[in-house]
């Protein structure tokens, strides 16, 4: 064969490899812009993020696909071949792997949407999405280990050591389990904790006498924004193995009570007057409503007990709510009743005199 013609023929089997890979890149352009416009016309959540989040790793993955195409045509010597030809099989299994974790995200974005938590009675919607958290970060995990394990079996000194390690697979588990014994037990007590849910997402909880709301839940363990916007991180396993206080298991409406001390004298009747009348006003926007209560639960000689119970849509309203009506019944007394704050009685009774 000519010199001449081999190269001509050689030029050609190139031009025609990088070619195909350029028709990959431009079939995924047009596809991703037709997919675009169907999104925005069917209304789908996360539309206008759609495109620009997945325009990359889907032009990657035509590209790495037109490229294991049209490898063959080359003619490389056969050790180049052999590389090359690997490469591109680790690229494309890492590109349907992203492109599946990309997927199931972009699903998780749309149930999202769907099971929205700014309404005020949103405990179906934080069921789901702990539900919805958990299946999206063990699957995504699952992926990662079986992309792993396919790529590596490809390799043919590893097959071998799979097959070695297989032969031996009774004391290997056996050792393997006792060491990832916390490992493996963490990841049950999240699975069980994804279907019984003991906690959800932004469940008000109060744990290791901490108030705060569930932030995360991940497969070993979760986040509690405490009251101070700090974060308290707990093993996963403790929600099931150990006592705490879910404030909204079965709902975000809560009651609370507000506890003023004040002297015996004080008349009852008028503190039920003004919680009304507070409730009415100044916590209208707090108070659902649903319970207002003024009850005397406890004497002692030096002072009564009040306890004031009050209703509220969620625990963020509740503790507003409490604030304000302990604050202003506090100051109701001060002004109108200013005796009748806690008193300790002293009587001083001079010695009667002895007749001589």
């Amino acid at each position: 064969m000519p010199l001449h013609f081999s190269f001509k023929y050689a030029f050609e089997n190139y031009l025609f490899f990088f070619g195909l890979i350029a028709a990959g890149v431009i079939a995924s352009i047009v596809i991703m812009h037709a997919l675009n416009i169907v999104l925005i016309k069917t209304k789908v959540y996360s539309a206008e993020t759609f495109i620009p989040k997945y325009r990359y790793i889907i032009a990657f993955l035509f590209a790495v696909i037109a490229a294991n195409i049209g490898i063959g045509i080359l003619n490389l010597p056969e050790k180049a071949d052999r590389i090359i030809d690997k490469t591109l099989y680790l690229l494309l299994i890492y590109g349907i792997t992203h492109f599946l974790i990309k997927s199931m995200g972009f699903m998780k974005l749309i149930l999202y949407h769907r099971f929205d938590m700014d309404k005020v009675h949103n405990l179906d919607e934080r069921k789901v999405r702990t539900q919805i958290d958990f299946l999206y970060k063990a699957g995504s995990v699952v992926l990662v280990l079986v992309a792993f394990a396919i790529a590596m079996m490809s390799f043919g000194r590893v097959r071998e050591l799979g097959t070695s390690i297989l032969a031996s697979a009774g004391l290997a588990g056996i050792i393997i389990g006792l060491a990832a014994q916390k490992s493996i037990s963490n990841l049950l007590a999240g699975l069980q904790i994804a279907f019984t849910q003991p906690i959800r997402i932004d469940d008000t909880v109060i744990v290791e006498e901490q108030f705060g709301k569930i932030e995360e839940i991940s497969l070993t363990y979760v986040v509690v924004k405490i009251w101070n916007e700090k974060r308290l991180i707990m093993p996963i396993s403790y929600f099931i193995d150990k006592p705490f206080q879910n404030l909204t298991r079965n709902s975000a409406q809560m009651l609370d009570t507000v506890i003023i001390y004040a002297d015996h004298s004080l008349p009852i009747e008028m503190i039920r007057v003004e919680l009304k009348r507070l409730l009415e006003n100044e916590g209208s926007t707090l108070w659902d409503k649903r319970v207002s209560a003024v009850q005397l639960t406890d004497c002692s000689t030096s002072a009564i007990e009040i306890r004031i119970l009050i209703s509220a849509e969620n625990s963020g309203s509740a503790f507003d709510l409490r604030c304000l009506v302990r604050e202003k019944l506090i100051e109701y007394i001060r002004n109108n009743y200013p005796d009748c704050l806690p008193k300790h009685r002293y009587i001083n009774q001079s010695p009667v005199p002895v007749k001589s």
